[in-house]
């Protein structure tokens, strides 16, 4: 019969779902916090939405959505930096293309993610439609926290 170990089955592997609202930011304090108390990487993803019409109107989608994945990165960065005396925190940044949700999925598959968080949506409209919160609830692949 083997013993069971007591907090040594934590999460290794984070992902938290990062966009540069409000509920994102919350949702990756509350995904460092959970990394640095796991000793687990934390894995920051942004994923750059593929906006088709834009793209046909001519609009350079890319290198608007590249801006703010490089603003991401250095808004991480300086707070990486503010409390780098008080938290040490394993982190990297990753950025995907897609939608969201299937954006996160293949960021959580590739990463072999441990766990998922994500900040609860700002839209209304997510209501009727359900948000990338419920749908990666629903896909029951991770245990997926959802930070309001």
């Amino acid at each position: 019969m083997t013993e069971f170990e007591r907090g040594t089955d934590g999460p290794k592997v984070i992902v938290v779902g990062v966009d540069g609202s409000e509920s994102s930011l919350r949702a990756a304090a509350y995904a460092a916090g959970l990394a640095r108390r796991q000793r687990a990487l934390l894995a920051m993803v942004y994923v750059q939405p593929v906006m088709v019409a834009g793209a046909a109107l001519g609009a350079p989608v890319a290198g608007t959505t590249d801006e703010v994945a490089e603003s991401l990165i250095r808004e991480i960065r300086a707070a990486a930096e503010r409390v780098r005396h008080i938290y040490d925190v394993r982190w990297e940044f990753h950025t995907f293309r897609g939608d969201p949700y299937n954006g996160l999925v293949e960021a959580a598959d590739q990463l072999t993610a441990d766990a998922v968080v994500v900040g609860a949506s700002e839209q209304a409209g997510h209501r009727l439609v359900g948000s990338v919160a419920v749908r990666l609830v629903k896909a029951g692949r991770w245990p997926v926290t959802v930070v309001p």
